[in-house]
């Protein structure tokens, strides 16, 4: 039938039309969760306990599955069934054989529906690799295939900002969006989040500063505020975000890695730039999950030249070495990384 984003989906369950397979995934796992929900609430209305079936896609059995697919409905219109975390990578290559063939002969009375939580079909590529994308194909030419990727910062500001005002609070937008890069995009995260939030401030407006006040930052964040202070030479605001960092007791070769991929992030901006490549062009090309990561390198792409991103990187690779083949406390290590790319000139 066709491969389709999560906003089609829910338009076409709004206007009353389900089809016999879906095979729903994505990294933004909040919305394969409520398509799923959407699907089932669709099918079978509130009569789950009789009319939906939920197996585990770990230790499917085929022939269970056959005989529940053939199952006439009870009590409802369809008759559902919920298979989750499906990974044709670790099955048999005959069970998803025989899967595939059983799949092909749903009844039209039921509805079937795969999705992914707890794994990433893709693997960071663009497209579906390997064994899975069997299961997928076959979706695409007999139901329906969605994949639910995670929103920009932009995006789920606005989100942030409707679910707060139903709650009855007030957000502003730059609050809104900070939020959402505090939490790396995150639906889950948020939600927990704005629920905090809102509780907190009650009538009152959330602002920039309420979010810091109550969100802990994710190590993300705190890494790319440090990298913002090297490339303006801030000292203190990049001992405050190495702080921060130590603060979460985060592993030492954990910083180091999260920090040096930011000085690379930035290493491929700048050669981006000087090629004529944009900013999109970046993303797709190293097919990068979250935007705002190459935004911010190519914003301090501005501040640092060439040759002090390569000698920042360079500390860092000479650190990482020390890291793991001396005795020396990591911590130490660490900021006198931080001191040297501080006192590299652009």
């Amino acid at each position: 039938m066709a491969q389709i984003d999560p906003k089609t989906l829910m338009s076409q369950l709004k206007n009353g039309e389900l089809q016999n397979f879906y095979y729903i995934y994505g990294q933004d796992i909040s919305t394969v969760e409520s398509l799923t929900a959407a699907i089932i609430k669709k099918a079978v209305g509130d009569n789950t306990d009789f009319a939906l079936n939920k197996l585990e896609g770990g230790n499917l059995d085929v022939s269970k599955f056959r005989d529940m697919a053939e199952m006439m409905p009870m009590m409802s219109e369809y008759n559902c069934i919920l298979v989750n975390d499906y990974n044709c990578e670790t099955q048999r290559e005959e069970v998803t054989k025989a899967l595939i063939e059983a799949l092909k002969a749903i009844p039209s009375a039921t509805i079937v529906i795969f999705n992914i939580t707890g794994f990433d079909v893709k693997d960071g590529k663009k497209k579906i690799q390997g064994k899975n994308k069997k299961l997928a194909d076959l979706a695409v030419k007999i139901g329906i295939a969605c994949e639910a990727p995670l929103k920009t910062a932009s995006d789920l500001a606005k989100e942030i900002c409707t679910k707060v005002s139903v709650r009855g609070g007030m957000i502003t937008l730059p609050a809104a969006r900070e939020l959402a890069e505090m939490c790396l995009c995150d639906t889950l995260m948020i939600s927990n989040e704005v629920d905090k939030l809102c509780s907190y401030a009650g009538s009152n407006e959330i602002t920039v500063d309420t979010v810091h006040l109550l969100v802990p930052r994710q190590n993300d964040v705190s890494v790319f505020n440090l990298a913002d202070a090297v490339a303006v030479f801030n000292k203190k605001a990049a001992f405050d975000a190495l702080d921060e960092l130590f603060a979460q007791r985060a592993n030492p070769n954990s910083i180091l890695g999260s920090i040096s991929g930011v000085f690379i992030d930035m290493y491929r901006a700048v050669c981006a730039k000087r090629s004529g490549k944009s900013l999109n062009d970046v993303i797709s090309d190293f097919e990068y999950k979250w935007d705002f990561k190459v935004k911010n390198a190519f914003r301090n792409t501005s501040r640092m030249s060439v040759r002090r991103i390569r000698a920042c990187i360079t500390v860092l690779r000479d650190t990482a070495f020390k890291l793991n083949s001396s005795a020396a406390d990591p911590k130490i290590l660490i900021e006198e990384a931080v001191t040297q790319m501080l006192a590299v000139k652009n």
